[in-house]
């Protein structure tokens, strides 16, 4: 008998009663087996060992009984989280992690084949494992505020308790797709009520004020024959699946830059194998590849990432007590360019404030102001804002050429032209304008913080705020002090960035902080290895193997030649020669060309001619092994001088700013466990950046 149980595990209880169906319509009962761990809404469901035995007794005596009909619910506004990932600390061996697995589905499947009909009443959020005992119930309803998904690729595993094989069985290859690899590939995005609706995951919503109510009375219509769902059989449609199969393909090659990972290929291939399985077959199949990933560094590395970001939302590192933070009423941002613009329009959405923006010209600030106005009615079009919302939302943004606007404000940000003398001097005009307590933030990306504050009256209230591009998108805020910025201004600066609902790290005032910092000099051996004579397509596909989501080169057309030779040459100032001036960018830049790769005649991307006329001629070509040996050493080597400087103060900080602002895989488990278990932390600095296990043991 393989030992799985957890002596810490939070038990969720499964609570019988019998509710009479006859005031709904139908002479019988039906046994309503409610999931509730005892715990407030902050600790969801979720099965362990001991909760899916406890599921497990509740639906024998619910057989046992006189009840027409079995039903099981959760708790107010939660139905089930998923598996208790907790219990996998204890996992040792593949047999205990095949243990599991096919506990759950032993317990699941007997919803399934029950001779009494069963229904899953989904009053609340719903994940993976809580998603999939629903999807062995014979119906499904749903609240209208809930939410459902299956994160299980997103975190290095499979829907392993069903989902995987009854989900294209039920809602066909296309939509299995959808919600198994898709949903989970873009940010891990959930269902709402209404989309799960239209595929074909629920049969019903309901309200959440009377959902279990009205999910009895549906229930009572199913059993008297009122109602009939009908289920479609899709295994003879070649083209869904065949297309479906595609779409799933092509999802992983782009969000993996064609590396071939183990979670959704296993996804891919159970989907697949769901068209002609039986479910007996399927949920074999499923256990198989869950103790295989289980046991995976993959996903132990995956779980390292989610955790830490979880952690890292939650909770700012080394920042000041929240109460020395000042209330902002009104915000102020120079600038009308892009990057201004999306910083007006996020401050405005979130914060609710009155929000103005400055720039040299009027037809500046118009098109700043159009832009604005423009990304509010995309929102009213996608109806993720109502026009009411939105008119009110209009009201809180103006334009003004003259700075005098800002007097009443108490937080400026500034996102001009990436100058030293042109900040300084900004700095100095607002200064004369702001009150004194007015928080002077700056979203350079490069360029010394304290530097800018030089000279000025008050430079404890200058303070970095570096976003990232696309501003509403990416989820990581940098946030520099200066030796001179106080508490207060750090906490001012801490609460707006929670109500941007970004996460932060604090970082030293160091030359491109982290994220910039890191990748100007991983990009940098890259461009380099092509300045030596290494051909494009060998160096720029040396990380493929990783998953990164796009290539260097593809990387530089975003970013942009001119701001990445810009940040190349501030750092190549004040770090030395590891940062090295590539003569490919400075042509680049002095011929405008923007970007390396185009668009063939076929829509394909294809390397950009003149690009290619202006690479060096390099004479010591390397091989893709070699690039990418030397671009993760001397990710490494930057690594450690960044801690050893006190840019920030763990190397967690690091690992959570390169997932959230540059993209790295979540399933290399952050960029320093991962060198740490290549061995590359040890060859380049003589030491280890985690203590050995993280990344290889889930820290939940």
């Amino acid at each position: 008998m393989v030992d799985i149980t957890n002596p810490d595990e939070v038990i969720t209880q499964a609570l019988l009663r019998e509710v009479d169906l006859t005031p709904f319509g139908f002479a019988g009962s039906l046994a309503l087996i409610t999931l509730d761990n005892g715990m407030d809404h902050t600790r969801p469901n979720t099965f362990g060992p001991g909760s899916l035995e406890k599921l497990n007794e509740a639906i024998t005596a619910a057989l046992a009984s006189s009840a027409s009909a079995i039903a099981i619910t959760g708790k107010p506004f939660i139905f089930a989280a998923g598996a208790d990932l907790s219990a996998l600390s204890l996992l040792s061996n593949r047999d205990q992690a095949l243990a599991i697995g096919k506990l759950g589905h032993d317990v699941f499947r007997r919803l399934g084949e029950s001779t009494k009909p069963t229904f899953a009443f989904i009053n609340g959020l719903a994940l993976g494992g809580g998603l999939e005992v629903g999807l062995h119930c014979h119906y499904r309803t749903l609240a209208a505020t809930a939410f459902t998904g299956l994160p299980e690729v997103f975190l290095g595993l499979v829907p392993g308790w069903g989902g995987a094989t009854i989900l294209p069985k039920l809602i066909g290859p296309t939509n299995a797709v959808q919600v198994i690899m898709l949903n989970a590939l873009n940010n891990n995005t959930m269902m709402k009520a209404k989309d799960a609706l239209a595929l074909g995951v629920t049969d019903a919503v309901f309200a959440p004020a009377d959902f279990l109510e009205n999910s009895v009375a549906f229930a009572a219509t199913v059993l008297s024959g009122k109602k009939k769902i009908e289920r479609n059989d899709f295994s003879a449609d070649d083209e869904a699946w065949t297309s479906a199969l595609a779409t799933g393909r092509a999802a992983m090659n782009k969000k993996y830059g064609g590396a071939q990972l183990p979670s959704p290929t296993k996804a891919l291939e159970l989907i697949a194998a769901a068209r002609t399985a039986s479910l007996s077959e399927g949920f074999d199949a499923e256990d198989q590849v869950l103790a295989d990933l289980t046991m995976s560094d993959s996903l132990r590395a995956s779980l390292y990432s989610f955790n830490l970001i979880q952690k890292k939302r939650k909770k700012v590192e080394g920042a000041p007590k929240p109460a020395l933070a000042r209330k902002v009423t009104k915000v102020g941002v120079v600038g009308a360019g892009l990057m201004a613009s999306q910083l007006a329009l996020i401050m405005m959405r979130n914060l609710k404030v009155p929000v103005v923006i400055t720039d040299l010209d009027q037809e500046r600030v118009d098109k700043g102001l159009a832009y604005i106005h423009g990304e509010i009615a995309k929102l009213v079009e996608k109806r993720r804002l109502s026009p009411e919302a939105a008119a009110r939302l209009t009201t809180l943004i103006s334009g003004s050429t003259s700075k005098s606007v800002y007097a009443d404000c108490n937080f400026v940000i500034e996102a001009i032209f990436e100058e030293l003398s042109l900040k300084q001097k900004l700095f100095t005009e607002l200064e004369s304008i702001v009150s004194e307590e007015c928080v002077l933030a700056t979203n350079t990306s490069s360029l010394s913080v304290e530097k800018m504050a030089q000279g000025l009256k008050h430079p404890e209230r200058v303070i970095g705020f570096h976003f990232f591009n696309p501003v509403a998108i990416m989820p990581l805020l940098e946030v520099a002090r200066t030796t001179s910025t106080d508490d207060a201004t750090t906490a001012t600066a801490i609460s707006v960035g929670k109500e941007l609902k970004k996460t932060m790290v604090i970082v030293k005032d160091a030359p491109a902080f982290v994220v910039n910092r890191l990748l100007t000099r991983f990009m940098g051996e890259i461009t380099d290895a092509i300045d030596e004579g290494t051909p494009y397509d060998v160096a720029d596909v040396a990380m493929k193997p990783l998953g990164l989501p796009m290539t260097s080169l593809e990387l530089l057309g975003l970013v942009g030649p001119g701001v990445a030779l810009h940040v190349a040459e501030t750092l190549h100032h004040n770090l030395g020669e590891r940062y090295r001036i590539s003569p490919t960018m400075q042509r680049f830049v002095e011929k405008g060309v923007r970007t390396f790769y185009i668009k063939g005649a076929d829509g394909k991307q294809i390397p950009n001619p003149d690009a290619l006329a202006l690479v060096e001629k390099g004479t010591s070509p390397s091989t893709a092994e070699a690039v990418r040996t030397r671009a993760l050493k001397a990710l490494a080597q930057e690594a450690r001088m960044m801690l050893d400087e006190g840019v920030v103060s763990t190397p967690a900080e690091i690992d959570i700013c390169m997932l959230l602002g540059s993209g790295w895989p979540m399933h290399l488990g952050g960029i320093l466990p991962y060198l740490d278990r290549e061995g590359i932390s040890e060859e380049v600095t003589g030491q280890r950046f985690h203590p050995a296990g993280v990344a290889s043991l889930p820290q939940i």
